[in-house]
């Protein structure tokens, strides 16, 4: 496995390991764009999109309908919408002289031939080393709505763009993308037309006092007005404690202004054991009605927002109501938390940094909801905590501290997961860092059957078209029937590992390995 000292854990994932959406649950039709990490709002690796590729073959150029070269490293997970596929990458194939060194890209592309359309820039912060990692470039997903793109960048920055670039002038507020896109200590440039138009911007490290660890990671939720954003509070670079302790793990924002609308206060920064990487869904769970009694137990079907925090707790909070003037920051209030490991130590958790046989839980992927339940994959550090890992389903019916009746089934992994589960037609699909495909029953957790792929799985399953796509760390790239019958279709070697979920938008597969994006169309060439 490689240490932390050489890659970061990109929320994937889906890492994570991590990048998972109302139920609100909001069924995807064929022939689409996906602009966001998973499906609206849930966040189930499903997608519904029909006529795609048993398999493609780079070196004859079957079923390739474009390929892309990216940096060298790249963790995030493309989006596609309004005619143009948005990925994170990094800086060492520059495609502007103007910009030379280590820097956190966000590219923008033609989702016809894969042509630049333009690209956002980000110098990378300065020391400390663990902040902003080298070379890792922007590892957050994007999300998109309408002509607007809101990406947190590698400086822990949450912005609002401009989907059409500066093609169309460069709006406001904000203007001084000139100034943004180079280091302090070199003089601003001159905006172009292949360059990012910044909306507005939210410095979280300033703002709301935040310690990004590794890397920012996440896959920003939208709902009504508001982005619900994962900060990455975390370790210092010594790994001995939280250096910001009071700082939110997850926050609100409102998507026209960028204003601070809410935050939780679950006091999560103490008990993070590595950092915050998992992003939150969103569903509306159904009442439950007790044949015996003529009310309704449990919640009444407003919408929850789900989080899983760095201290290995999933948390179900109160979506936010539009409000019609702005004012402080509200509390997110709590509905629900479900301790997913328990019996683990609780207090001065940063001892057991390094412990792999005892040590708290973290959660690397993303909750996805799906008919009442919450299916979460959990388990100890994959750098500095035990190996042992599960796949829970939770009743998010319930309310309070669910802990000990809220849990459905659990079901072991083989090793460490940073991969968010997908859930179709009554199964569960999952990659684990044991090098496994699991394929579960939903209602139940039976195991149905496990494949061993060559490579570690940081990324997450995408089922679409029947078939169930993922790639792994060693170049495999799978391909399997979804079904309770386990039947291997095809398996590609690719250029380079892989950390970013296979997405199917429009009638076309996109494959992202860490220096090229693959677009896949059947009976292209």
């Amino acid at each position: 496995m490689l240490t932390e000292r050489r890659t970061l854990l990109s929320v994937s994932a889906g890492l994570i390991c991590s990048l998972f959406c109302g139920v609100v649950v909001i069924s995807t039709v064929s022939a689409e764009d996906q602009p966001q990490w998973g499906q609206r709002y849930s966040r189930n690796m499903v997608s519904g999109e029909t006529g795609l590729p048993d398999t493609f073959d780079p070196a004859t150029g079957k079923n390739i309908k474009w390929v892309v070269p990216l940096g060298t490293q790249t963790y995030s997970t493309p989006v596609v919408a309004g005619g143009k596929v948005l990925i994170g990458t990094n800086n060492d194939r520059p495609r502007d002289p103007r910009h030379k060194g280590d820097r956190g890209v966000l590219l923008c592309l033609d989702e016809k031939d894969g042509s630049l359309c333009w690209q956002l820039i980000v110098p990378k912060l300065a020391n400390p080393l663990y902040v902003d990692w080298p070379r890792v470039g922007i590892c957050s997903p994007a999300t998109v709505e309408g002509d607007r793109v809101y990406i947190v960048s590698n400086r822990g920055e949450v912005m609002c763009l401009d989907l059409n670039g500066q093609a169309d002038g460069n709006d406001g507020p904000y203007k001084d993308e000139g100034r943004h896109m180079t280091p302090r200590s070199d003089k601003p440039l001159e905006v172009t037309k292949t360059d990012a138009d910044i909306i507005w911007l939210f410095d979280m490290p300033a703002e709301v006092g935040i310690h990004q660890h590794d890397s920012a990671h996440s896959s920003i939720l939208l709902h009504k007005e508001f982005l619900y954003v994962n900060t990455s509070n975390g370790l210092d670079n010594k790994h001995q404690r939280i250096p910001a302790p009071d700082a939110p793990s997850l926050i609100v924002l409102d998507k026209t202004t960028g204003r601070l609308a809410a935050k939780e206060d679950e006091k999560i920064g103490p008990r993070t054991f590595h950092s915050t990487w998992s992003s939150p869904a969103l569903g509306e769970v159904n009442p439950v009605r007790d044949p015996t009694e003529k009310v309704s137990k449990g919640v009444n079907g407003r919408a929850q927002v789900f989080f899983c925090g760095g201290d290995g707790v999933c948390y179900a909070f109160e979506a936010l109501q539009p409000t019609p003037a702005a004012g402080a920051a509200k509390k997110l209030k709590n509905v629900w938390r479900f301790d997913c490991d328990a019996t683990a130590p609780k207090e001065n958790v940063h001892q057991y940094i390094g412990n792999h046989r005892e040590s708290p839980s973290n959660i690397k992927s993303m909750p996805v909801f799906h008919s009442n339940r919450v299916y979460v994959t959990v388990g100890g550090d994959i750098w500095w905590g035990k190996r042992q890992a599960w796949l829970k389903c939770i009743d998010a019916t319930r309310t309070g501290d669910i802990t000990d009746d809220g849990e459905v089934w659990s079901y072991p992994l083989e090793r460490h997961c940073c991969s968010t589960p997908s859930i179709y037609n009554g199964l569960v699909f999952v990659g684990d860092c044991g090098r496994l495909i699991h394929c579960v029953d939903a209602e139940t957790g039976k195991p149905y059957w496990t494949h061993k792929t060559k490579g570690e799985i940081w990324a997450s399953t995408l089922v679409a078209d029947g078939k169930v796509y993922v790639g792994t760390r060693r170049r495999d790239f799978w391909v399997l029937a979804a079904s309770r019958n386990k039947r291997v279709i095809s398996s590609i070697e690719l250029d380079s590992p892989m950390h970013s979920t296979p997405v199917a938008a429009n009638g076309v597969l996109y494959v992202t390995t860490m220096k090229k994006l693959y677009a896949v169309k059947k009976s292209a060439e």
